[in-house]
């Protein structure tokens, strides 16, 4: 049996392979993919502009810290960026506090203000703006003044043991956000959703209809061409069902790792031809996302995260494939297979969605039940674990309730595939299907 399976993954996987369909698909997913790794030089060579200058407006009431702190963001900005980079640009304000904010109310770029000032003997700060900001910009702004604060006790105090906790402990920032509507918890929230979400939510969503498509497509091809007769006869539909499931999901496991060697080629494309900043700042966004990941919502529970998140997606991908290859015995052709598959897809999009809109669900019961539900849960619940709304725990219990959904779609999906990969009528398919569930 063993043989018998390893053949028929062996060829339906160099079927996928050899085929031009992939070819092409792959040699266009690599150009997108460098050409998006690049963006910013490619718009640049048209014209675009990603360097357009911030304004920061610094009301130094210690009239100490302006300039330490504009060569201080200069150097982190270079170290970061590179020479070339040119994002702020630091004023030394002379208006007072109110008159800044109505400044940079009615600016077209996004202005900060940084106001420096004394409190108990104690150099504070307070950075104000219109709206949130972008995680790579508080950071580059909170190390420069931590900097320079440090230099001035430096130069300006002894080294008692006061005075050196002072230089270590650098400047207290306390966020002001005008729009009142905005809370400074959403900057993280915001953060963490546009890098985590992409990377992790998007891919496997797309993924997962790939997968969908892809066996029942191979299913229907044969049956259409009468093969699968000549196939059942030589084969148990128990080995030729397993055949499709792990051929299939390593096929988008050789894809997976297809595109990671892409975005590779991409980066190092940019590293040999350079590119503008913002590239650069995304990277940057990143990093910030994973630091804050591990040090507020989860801290050191990142790692099982990780793990419990992995093999819940891996779960999820089998469980697809399950139903796929169920509906897909059932139809006898391609048309027939897009209309008994639409439920999935809209279990894919309900998962998607709810995805998108976790941020708006804080606190909320429902939200929370439905990342137990099997097929949206491995989409649903990475979201909510970097919102901090449900834990490891509840990850446990969504794994198991998806080891459970696949030993169900194994024990009754396999007397579906029986009856219906011989079944050339799709007049009553569910009617079949049924009848086929009673019988063991």
């Amino acid at each position: 049996m063993r043989s018998k399976l390893n053949f028929l993954i062996n060829v339906s996987l160099k079927k996928k392979i050899k085929s031009k369909w992939f070819l092409v698909a792959n040699i266009i997913v690599a150009l997108l993919l460098i050409a998006v790794i690049n963006i910013d030089s490619i718009i640049t060579l048209f014209g675009g502009d990603f360097n357009s200058k911030q304004t920061i407006y610094v009301l130094d009431e210690t009239n100490a810290i302006y300039e330490g702190f504009k060569n201080n963001l200069e150097i982190y900005e270079t170290n970061i960026y590179g020479e070339d980079s040119n994002f702020y640009e630091v004023v030394l304000a002379d208006k007072s506090i109110d008159e800044l904010k109505e400044l940079i109310q009615n600016e077209e770029n996004n202005s900060f203000i940084i106001q420096i000032y004394y409190e108990d003997s104690d150099i504070k700060s307070k950075l104000i703006s219109l709206s949130t900001m972008d995680s790579y910009d508080y950071q580059l702004i909170s190390s420069a003044l931590n900097t320079t604060t440090s230099v001035y006790y430096l130069n300006s105090l002894g080294l008692t043991e006061e005075e050196y906790q002072k230089l270590i402990s650098g400047i207290s920032i306390e966020r002001e956000i005008i729009d009142e509507s905005i809370s400074s918890e959403d900057e993280d929230v915001t953060m963490i959703m546009t890098t985590v979400f992409p990377i992790l939510i998007l891919p496997f969503f797309m993924l997962t209809i790939f997968l969908v498509q892809f066996i029942g497509s191979e299913v229907n091809d044969e049956k259409s061409t009468k093969s699968m007769e000549i196939i059942i006869s030589n084969v148990s539909p128990k080995t030729h069902f397993a055949s499709k499931i792990i051929s299939n999901n390593l096929f988008i496991f050789i894809q997976v790792i297809l595109i990671v060697i892409y975005a590779f080629i991409g980066m190092g494309i940019r590293k040999l031809v350079g590119g503008d900043t913002i590239i650069n700042g995304v990277a940057s966004e990143i990093g910030s996302a994973i630091n804050t990941l591990k040090s507020g919502v989860m801290g050191d529970k990142l790692i099982p995260i990780i793990i419990f998140t992995i093999i819940l997606m891996i779960l999820t991908f089998i469980a697809y494939s399950l139903i796929a290859g169920i509906l897909a015995s059932m139809t006898t052709n391609t048309e027939d297979y897009q209309q008994v598959q639409v439920p999935i897809m809209f279990t894919l999009l309900l998962g998607y969605y709810l995805a998108i809109m976790a941020g708006m669900f804080k606190g909320s019961l429902i939200i929370k039940i439905l990342s137990y539900v099997p097929l949206i849960s491995a989409i649903l619940s990475p979201s909510l674990l970097v919102l901090g709304q449900i834990g490891i725990f509840e990850v446990i219990i969504s794994t198991i309730i998806m080891i459970v959904t696949i030993y169900l779609l194994v024990k009754y999906g396999l007397r579906i595939y029986k009856v219906g990969i011989l079944n050339y009528s799709s007049s009553g398919m569910w009617k079949k299907i049924f009848s086929s569930l009673k019988n063991k």
